[in-house]
């Protein structure tokens, strides 16, 4: 089994996402389950089929936690240096419109492009891999193709 990339941060809300379903939700589903059993027939009974739906995803999501968090390889960004790689926090100028972004290159279950944690098997982060201050990077992105240069990289 391929290992998958973490950052301490994206582990942690990981983990404690998986301790919540497993202390919390799994067991009010369960209450939830038994009560509307309590109501009689369960064929026409919704309350029961949607408690019965909604710990179905519970318990799918749960498995999911446990599979990546096993799978888990927590890498501590501040230990790096260098080119661009896992970890790395990139500040780019887009060369058609001048504006710049920051990203930091996380593993795909901790991505939020929102928050500007890029996901590293995007193909921007696959772009920036290895360049280092300076590079020019083509992606073909929905919109077309853009360009951006690299102007900072932090670790840490």
């Amino acid at each position: 089994m391929e290992k998958i990339p973490l950052t301490r941060e994206g582990y942690d809300r990981l983990d404690a996402e998986l301790r919540r379903l497993k202390s919390v939700e799994r067991p009010e589903i369960i209450a939830a389950i038994a009560e509307a059993r309590e109501h009689g027939d369960l064929s026409e009974n919704a309350e029961y089929h949607s408690a019965k739906e909604k710990q179905s995803f519970i318990e799918g999501r749960i498995k999911e936690l446990e599979s990546v968090i096993s799978l888990a390889e927590v890498i501590d960004p501040s230990k790096l240096s260098g080119p661009i790689k896992f970890g790395a926090t990139v500040r780019l100028l887009d060369e058609e419109t001048e504006e710049e972004r920051t990203y930091q290159i996380v593993g795909e279950y901790e991505a939020d492009i929102e928050r500007g944690r890029l996901n590293i098997k995007s193909p921007l982060a696959r772009a920036l891999i290895g360049k280092g201050v300076g590079d020019s990077v083509e992606v073909r992105t929905p919109g077309g193709e853009k360009s951006y240069e690299v102007v900072e990289i932090r670790y840490g």
